[in-house]
C-alpha cells in the first residue's frame, strides 16, 4: 500500500492537470515527486527552497490573485516555523488555501525534534476559520484532499506514515462515525489511532467514534453518542498533543455532568529518537498502553 504522502503527490499532480485554478507551493520537501508536475505546469508549481515563511507568503499571495494554493512541507516547517505568516497572510487577509503536512508527530524519528510537530493542531486551534483533517488511511487522505482542493476555505490536511488497515467513508461534511457501540462511555479515535483504539477496547462496552475531521469539532455527533445518560465519560485519542480536543469536548457536553480524558503525545521531549513504534509505546498510544489507560478510566 502506498503512503498518504505518496497518494498526496499522485492526487495533487492529477488535480493540477485538471484544474487551472490550483497551484502548488513547495519548500524542497517532496520536490522530486512533483518533478513531472513542475515541468507540466511551471507557472503553477513553485519551489521556494528552504524558506518556510516565504512558502506561506507565496501561497497566500497566489490566493489573492484568485488561485487555490496547495502548500506543502513537514508539519514543523508548515505550521510552527511560519506561524505568524499563517496567522496574517491567510487569516488576516481572509484568503483560503490548503496546507498539507507530512512528518506528523514522530513519523521520521531520525530527523530529530526539529522534524516532529505534536503541537501543530493545537497551534492552529488558536486561529479562526480553519478546517483540520486527520486522515487515517491513504484513501481517506485522497478524498479529503480532493474536497479541500475543490473548496475555498482554509484547510489543514495532516498526513502521517502511520495508517489504519482499511479506509472508512469520509463524505463531504462527515462528522464522527460510530465504528462500535456500547453503553459505558465513548472513545473518540482520531485518524491513524483507530486500529490501536479498536484493539485496546476489544471486550469493553464502549462506543468508538472515528474522526478524520477534528475542526470543526463534531459536538452534535459526540452528544448523540453519549445518548440519554445522566452523565458522560469520554476519552479522546489523538495522534498529536494530548488534550488538544478536550476543551471542544467539554463545550459539547457543557449541559451534562461529564469526565473527559485526553490521550495523545506528551509534552516531554524523547531524546532517544528510536523508531515510530517506540514513540507510540512511550506515549502510551500503542494498543497495550491505550488498554491500560482507557480501561482504568472506565473502571473508576
Amino acid at each position: 500500500m502506498d503512503t498518504m504522502r505518496d497518494r498526496f503527490i499522485t492526487t495533487t499532480s492529477q488535480l493540477l492537470d485538471e484544474d487551472p485554478r490550483l497551484a502548488l507551493v513547495l519548500a524542497e520537501i517532496s520536490r522530486d515527486g512533483f518533478g513531472p508536475a513542475a515541468r507540466a505546469h511551471p507557472d503553477r508549481v513553485v519551489n521556494v527552497g528552504i524558506r518556510e515563511q516565504l512558502l506561506i507568503g507565496a501561497g497566500a499571495g497566489m490566493a489573492l490573485t484568485g488561485l487555490r494554493p496547495i502548500v506543502h512541507t513537514f508539519a514543523s516547517f508548515l505550521v510552527e516555523r511560519p506561524f505568524e505568516q499563517v496567522k496574517l497572510d491567510f487569516g488576516h487577509q481572509g484568503v483560503g488555501g490548503v496546507l498539507v503536512s507530512a512528518g506528523g508527530s514522530y513519523d521520521w524519528p531520525a530527523g530529530g525534534f526539529t522534524h516532529m510537530s505534536p503541537g501543530d493542531v493545537a497551534l492552529l486551534d488558536t486561529l479562526d476559520g480553519w478546517t483540520v483533517h486527520v486522515p487515517g488511511h491513504p484513501d481517506e487522505a485522497e478524498e479529503l484532499l480532493r474536497q479541500a482542493a475543490a473548496g475555498d476555505g482554509r484547510v489543514y490536511v495532516r498526513l502521517s506514515v502511520q495508517s489504519n488497515e482499511r479506509a472508512r467513508p469520509v463524505g463531504a461534511g462527515a462528522g464522527f462515525t460510530a465504528v462500535r457501540e456500547g453503553t459505558d462511555g465513548v472513545v473518540v479515535a482520531v485518524g491513524p489511532m483507530l486500529d490501536n483504539v479498536l484493539a485496546a477496547t476489544e471486550g469493553l462496552d464502549v462506543t468508538v467514534l472515528y474522526a478524520t475531521t477534528v475542526r470543526p469539532f463534531d459536538a452534535a455527533g459526540l452528544r448523540r453518542a453519549v445518548g440519554d445518560h445522566v452523565a458522560a465519560d469520554v476519552v479522546i485519542v489523538e495522534p498529536y498533543l494530548a488534550g488538544t480536543s478536550t476543551a471542544a469536548a467539554n463545550d459539547a457536553l457543557a449541559e451534562l455532568p461529564h469526565r473527559v480524558l485526553g490521550l495523545g503525545v506528551g509534552r516531554a521531549e524523547l531524546r532517544k529518537y528510536g523508531e515510530m513504534d517506540e514513540h507510540l509505546a512511550a506515549h502510551g498510544l500503542d494498543a497495550r498502553g491505550l488498554r491500560e489507560r482507557i480501561g482504568g478510566f472506565f473502571r473508576r
